[in-house]
């Protein structure tokens, strides 16, 4: 694929209500949409990366340094033959993985408009629709918690998910479990903990819960071997695990019972697979975490999570959750038994909505082939 043009939109999107983590509180949310042409035909990624180095260290601002100066310049007008030829290629810039992963899925965009297969075809997904859960973040209350559980609940959410900090953790996952003893519910800490307050965390293990993702640092998987020993319920790794090499790391440590794969964490959708693989060969189950994607990455996260062996839900909410309008023309809909339909289009099965893209646009960048 003949690399003719790559644009980057610098976006700022305004979310329906405040997300809030350990790590901070967001009320629009920036991306980088990536837009490649090749030989006549157009393809989207979404570098997931915000606006501040919550998550991990990558910004909308490292991003596209990263991307205009290092990323861009190996692939303008050279023929990129697929994902794993891409990473050859970008093997040498260390880290920014959430940068990578937006190439990477413009590029498997691409591949599939020209193959006229779809993204999960592409990846050899086995489902037609995938299960998915809501990640509630922060609230005001443990009541206001509750009271918001309960929407999603009535919006058909089957699973939901809690973000919790220090003194804001059992309480408030108790009262979730007190008012729906039967909800699938997990908890996600966001690497807020380290080691000495796993008595602080042990009476989750009292709450029936799917599991208690990432509570110690993010770059940590040998503490997390120690608190898993601690710990009946299963433990999950999210940002300790950006690189297959890791997932192996934590697998053979006996770090975590499940992980997390998310494609921009781990550098593509390419590295996603080789995750998975390596989990489903250690019997290890997985889920598809999210980033409050656009619908592109929306997309993109519904087509991994298609593979067999995603068999928890996913946080692949419906578009609603988080935008009132969003930058496709596409929104996905939430169905009655809390999953969302696998796009069946070729490629992500996406378009452009020309107008919100604009309307949300800070900056672009565009960048010609000489030749």
């Amino acid at each position: 694929m003949k690399i003719d043009s790559i644009t980057l939109h610098h976006l700022s999107m305004p979310l329906v209500a405040p997300f809030e983590t350990s790590f901070g509180r967001e009320t629009d949310r920036e991306c980088v949409l990536i837009e490649i042409k090749s030989e006549g035909l157009t393809g989207y990624g979404e570098c997931v990366a915000t606006r501040d180095p919550g998550y991990n260290y990558e910004t909308t601002g490292t991003a596209i340094h990263i991307l205009k100066d290092f990323v861009i310049p190996l692939m303008l007008g050279k023929d990129v033959k697929d994902a794993a030829h891409f990473q050859g290629l970008v093997s040498g810039i260390r880290g920014h993985n959430l940068a990578k992963a937006g190439v990477e899925m413009a590029l498997w965009d691409l591949l599939g408009k020209r193959q006229n297969q779809s993204l999960s075809q592409l990846l050899g997904g086995a489902r037609k629709k995938v299960e998915v859960g809501v990640s509630v973040g922060i609230q005001q209350s443990p009541r206001d918690l509750v009271q918001t559980v309960a929407d999603y609940i009535a919006q058909g959410y089957a699973r939901v998910k809690i973000k919790i900090k220090p003194g804001r953790d059992v309480e408030d996952a108790a009262a979730v479990r007190h008012a729906f003893p039967s909800l699938r519910l997990q908890v996600d800490a966001n690497s807020a903990y380290s080691l000495d307050d796993a008595k602080i965390l042990k009476p989750l293990d009292a709450l029936n819960l799917l599991l208690i993702e990432q509570p110690l640092f993010e770059d940590d998987i040998w503490d997390h071997h120690k608190l898993q020993q601690q710990f009946q319920t299963p433990i999950c790794l999210d940002e300790s695990i950006f690189s297959p090499r890791h997932a192996r790391y934590a697998i053979e440590m006996n770090a975590c019972r499940v992980i997390n794969i998310k494609a921009g964490r781990l550098g593509g959708l390419s590295q996603a697979l080789m995750v998975h693989d390596l989990c489903q060969q250690a019997s290890m189950p997985v889920w598809c975490g999210g980033m409050l994607e656009t619908g592109i990455g929306r997309a993109s996260n519904i087509a991994l999570a298609a593979l067999p062996n995603f068999i928890l839900p996913g946080d692949i909410s419906a578009s609603d959750r988080y935008y009132a309008r969003d930058i496709t023309n596409e929104r996905f809909v939430l169905n009655s038994d809390s999953t969302i339909d696998v796009p069946q289009g070729v490629g992500l099965g996406m378009t452009i909505d020309e107008e919100a893209l604009k309307s949300f646009s800070l900056n672009k960048l565009s960048f010609i082939a000489t030749s």
